[in-house]
């Protein structure tokens, strides 16, 4: 549907950047095309001068822009550092290998009109290599894709809104998790009262890893990451049984390891004829999510062992 009326409270956007000058350039090119335009960008640069240069010849375009320099940790870091600078009012965060779309700013403030109840509000993940088998693959399992609107467990960091006072609530993010600090954050957003809400009109294009290789080991990184967030937190949503203490445990525990034969044929299914060629990269897609998981459960327990 159409935006009802006008962006308020004001909208800063959150861009955390590291050493991808050019692709920062495409991000922050689409915030000068929106209507309206976020009152704020904020930039936090943890790589060399070229980001800094990308942000200067963007003030040309009249956005109103804050650079922030620092070391470059981790994400969870950068962004804990860039919230200091965003003040009181409608938080958004893309990344740097993202465009937003020119409707983008308005989408996210007549959801969060309609919905006053969600802490945040995010949407669709679009893929610009959506021609090849990679992207198709990419498209299908790194990001959520729901054809209407609905709460949802979390949202990813390239595209979601949040109200000040839910991340206030929330707390900073953890800057322990290597990946998984939006799906923490989002969980403690929802633990403080608050939904969070996917909307498709609020939409980005995002520039997915190139290659197969690349896909796979992004995804095993989420596997790890996925562990740890629910060592974490016990009563987080789980793919795996904390403990083996009732049959719905051992079933869980037998669909963890029967899942990667089956799912892969089932999102095969959804690419139409892309399928078969896209199966091979799916099943090496989903074993290296759960491996993900199985390693960094070995290496917790060595470092367990060992302390």
């Amino acid at each position: 549907g159409g935006v009802r009326r006008a962006v308020s409270p004001p909208v800063t956007v959150l861009i955390c950047t590291c050493n991808r000058h050019e692709l920062l350039a495409g991000a922050l090119r689409s915030l000068a095309a929106c209507s309206p335009r976020p009152e704020r960008v904020v930039v936090v640069n943890g790589g060399d001068e070229r980001a800094d240069a990308v942000v200067e010849d963007a003030r040309s375009s009249g956005l109103n822009l804050e650079l922030v320099k620092t070391k470059n940790i981790n994400l969870a870091v950068s962004r804990n550092i860039g919230l200091a600078h965003c003040g009181e009012s409608i938080i958004a965060m893309t990344d740097d290998d993202a465009e937003v779309f020119p409707d983008w700013i308005a989408q996210i403030a007549r959801a969060l009109d309609e919905h006053p109840g969600a802490g945040a509000v995010g949407g669709a993940v679009i893929g610009t290599s959506e021609h090849t088998i990679v992207g198709k693959v990419a498209d299908l399992t790194t990001f959520p894709s729901y054809a209407g609107v609905r709460t949802v467990r979390t949202l990813p960091g390239v595209n979601i809104a949040y109200r000040a006072e839910a991340l206030a609530a929330a707390g900073e993010y953890d800057p322990r998790l290597f990946r998984g600090e939006d799906v923490d954050v989002n969980w403690r957003v929802i633990r403080a009262g608050y939904t969070i809400v996917y909307d498709p009109a609020i939409r980005v294009y995002h520039h997915h890893r190139p290659g197969a290789r690349s896909l796979v080991r992004q995804h095993y990184m989420y596997g790890r990451a996925y562990l740890r967030l629910r060592r974490k937190w016990p009563d987080m949503y789980s793919v795996f049984p904390h403990k083996m203490s009732s049959v719905a445990d051992v079933r869980k525990l037998g669909w963890f390891f029967v899942a990667p034969l089956v799912l892969p044929l089932a999102q095969a299914a959804r690419l139409g004829w892309h399928g078969p060629g896209a199966l091979p990269l799916l099943y090496a897609r989903e074993i290296g999510w759960r491996w993900g998981i199985i390693r960094q459960s070995l290496l917790d327990r060595g470092k367990k062992a060992s302390s």
